[in-house]
C-alpha cells in the first residue's frame, strides 16, 4: 500500500492539455471541394439535411450533422466509378466543429482553451430525450486527462444554483414540461447550451409523436456545441465562452 502511494505522489497526476484534434479516424469538420454536379448527390444522401447546396457551392449545418461520412462516402466512390478528379473530393477533417454562440453570431475559437483560468461557471445538465452517448462524454470532462474542475466550471444539483442548462438529447414530450421548468427556475442572467446533434438539430430522430425536436423549440439556446456526440475538448470550449458570456451580461 505505502509503495503505491508513494509512486502516486512520485510521478503524480498531471491534466492533459486539450486538443481540438481527434485521432486519424475521427471524423470531424468537412473540408475540400466537390464537383458541381456531386453536390446534388451528397445532399440527398445526408439523413439529416445538414448537407445544403446553394450557388453551386455546399454548405454544413453542423447543429444537425451527425458526421455520418455518407456525403464523403458518395464523392469517393464517384472518383473510382466515374473517373471524377481526385482533387474534387470531400473528406472529413479530424478537427471537431467548434461550438458557436448565437448572440455574437460567430464560432467559438480554440484560443478559448488557452486563455488563462478562474472563470466560474455552476452548470446544470438535463437529458431531454438522448440516446446517452452526449452524457458518457460529459462524464469524461471530470476525469483527471480533462479536469474540467480546473477552469471553474462545476455542475449544480438544482438549476436554482445554475448559471447554465447544458441539453442533451432531443427533446420529448415527456420532458418538454421538465425543460421548460428547469428554465424558469434558473436565475437570471442564464445560459441554454443545447449539446449534440439531438438539442442541437433536433433531426435526428425525425417526425414522430414522441419527438418535438430540438432544444431551441422549447427554451431560448445561446451556444450550439455540434457532434453525435461531440468530444469532451468541444464541450469544454463551449463552456468557457458562455463564461465569458455570463460575465458580460452581469456588468
Amino acid at each position: 500500500m505505502f509503495k503505491v502511494l508513494e509512486r502516486i505522489f512520485r510521478d503524480k497526476i498531471a491534466a492533459e492539455s486539450i486538443s481540438l484534434k481527434g485521432s486519424a479516424r475521427f471524423r470531424g469538420r468537412l473540408t475540400g471541394t466537390a464537383a458541381a454536379d456531386m453536390l446534388p448527390q451528397c445532399q440527398a444522401v445526408c439523413p439529416v439535411g445538414a448537407f445544403q447546396v446553394q450557388d453551386g457551392d455546399y454548405q454544413i449545418d453542423y447543429r444537425k450533422c451527425i458526421f455520418c461520412g455518407k456525403c464523403t462516402d458518395i464523392c469517393a466512390a464517384a472518383v473510382l466509378k466515374e473517373g471524377i478528379q481526385a482533387d474534387n473530393l470531400l473528406h472529413c477533417s479530424n478537427e471537431d466543429a467548434m461550438p458557436y454562440l448565437v448572440a455574437a453570431g460567430k464560432e467559438v475559437l480554440a484560443e478559448v482553451l488557452h486563455q488563462k483560468l478562474g472563470r466560474s461557471l455552476h452548470v446544470r445538465h438535463l437529458d431531454a430525450g438522448s440516446c446517452n452517448a452526449c452524457d458518457f462524454e460529459m462524464g469524461a470532462m471530470s476525469n483527471p486527462y480533462y479536469d474540467l474542475h480546473r477552469y471553474g466550471v462545476a455542475f449544480a444539483a438544482s438549476p436554482r444554483h445554475a448559471d447554465l442548462l447544458m441539453v442533451t438529447g432531443v427533446v420529448t414530450r415527456n420532458l418538454e414540461q421538465a425543460l421548460r421548468m428547469s428554465y424558469e427556475a434558473m436565475p437570471e442572467p442564464k445560459l441554454v447550451m443545447a449539446c449534440g446533434a439531438c438539442a442541437a438539430g433536433g433531426e435526428t430522430y425525425g417526425d414522430t409523436y414522441a419527438v418535438l425536436g430540438g432544444a431551441d423549440k422549447i427554451v431560448p439556446v445561446d451556444i450550439y456545441v455540434p457532434g453525435c456526440p461531440p468530444r469532451p475538448p468541444a464541450m469544454i470550449a463551449g463552456l468557457l465562452a458562455a463564461a465569458d458570456m455570463l460575465a458580460d451580461r452581469m456588468k
